[in-house]
């Protein structure tokens, strides 16, 4: 292959007003910059689709206002091809906030080495930016750190069939909890969740008449923790489903991100009544302990006991469609994009 010379990057072309489109993104070729002291040059070989990111596109969020005509944010695998950095060598496999594009150059303290030893067994190199990146550690950290989770609790988890609430679930069941339950919007995947993932229940929200009535019944009289992927109606019935002394962590509001006007929470007495806690969180706040936990989850891979999903598109031109299809329930498991 030869030295790259351009990379091909999706913009933001304008604010999307709901589900992103065709429209809100614009794909353009522009040429890399030669390499100064301590820059890499990456091909990228993945870029993940991530929901997180889309307030960014319409508004300022803790990260900012994505600007019009700049770059769409995501976690992104490549190989490095030109170094003029010690610390990083031609043919390293690393990850970093690379964004939707097919190249780039960056500082190398932006690339995190990946080590290729850790990519064996059931462990694919997909992983590093899946599993084993901000989806996993999000999961992890959200039932240790802010759900709490102790054992024999009750675990009620959204999006379950998500990448993090799909390793949420199971991350639950290995660290004790007595029984999970997923809310998901197929019978496929609420049958992948009960079988392969080893749920003790699944609720099929599209098929439920009255949610908050169902969660009890599934959690057998309520949920200790609610791990909260969607917010909305879903987080109000979640609410009035949960036993007392409750904890909420908010993951994500996927049901929220693409609404102009957010219909937040009014289910607000049970936090009185049954003295409930919620709290959101940043996974980054805990980038110190990632190595230690995907460590442990690496194992519980290989030894068969945690799963993992992903969905792999061949080709950049497909990411917007890719994306859109995250906020209407079309993907199962990590949404990916195969640069090609």
């Amino acid at each position: 292959m030869g030295s790259l010379t351009t990379t091909r990057r999706w913009v933001l072309a304008k604010r999307p007003a709901g589900i992103p489109d065709d429209t809100t993104f614009a794909l353009k070729e522009q040429p890399l910059p030669a390499l100064e002291e301590g820059q890499v040059k990456v091909r990228v070989t993945h870029f993940s689709l991530d929901p997180g990111m889309r307030p960014a596109l319409s508004q300022d969020t803790y990260v900012g206002a994505t600007p019009i005509g700049s770059l769409i944010t995501s976690a992104g695998l490549g190989v490095v091809e030109e170094s003029a950095d010690e610390k990083l060598k031609v043919g390293d496999l690393v990850t970093g906030g690379f964004g939707w594009q097919s190249a780039l150059v960056a500082k190398s303290r932006h690339c995190v080495k990946q080590n290729p030893a850790l990519f064996q067994g059931r462990v694919t190199p997909t992983a590093a930016i899946g599993i084993l990146g901000i989806p996993g550690m999000t999961s992890w950290f959200g039932l240790k750190n802010i759900a709490t989770l102790k054992e024999g609790e009750t675990v009620l988890i959204s999006s379950a069939s998500g990448p993090v609430g799909a390793t949420a679930g199971q991350l639950a069941r290995l660290m004790g909890a007595g029984r999970v339950v997923g809310i998901a919007g197929s019978k496929s995947k609420c049958d992948w969740l009960t079988g392969e993932a080893g749920f003790d229940a699944c609720i099929n929200y599209r098929e439920t008449d009255n949610l908050a009535v169902a969660m009890r019944d599934a959690t057998g009289g309520g949920a200790d923790i609610y791990f909260d992927n969607v917010g909305g109606e879903m987080l109000d019935a979640a609410i009035t489903a949960l036993k007392p002394g409750g904890r909420i962590a908010v993951s994500g509001q996927l049901s929220e991100y693409n609404n102009p006007e957010p219909r937040g929470i009014r289910n607000t007495l049970p936090f009185i009544t049954q003295r409930l806690t919620m709290r959101g969180f940043v996974v980054l706040d805990y980038v110190r302990e990632f190595a230690e936990a995907g460590t442990q989850m690496v194992q519980w891979i290989n030894d068969g006991k945690l799963l993992y999903l992903e969905e792999v598109i061949d080709g950049i031109e497909n990411a917007p469609t890719a994306y859109a299809g995250l906020f209407t329930g079309e993907n199962f498991g990590r949404r990916l994009i195969h640069v090609g």
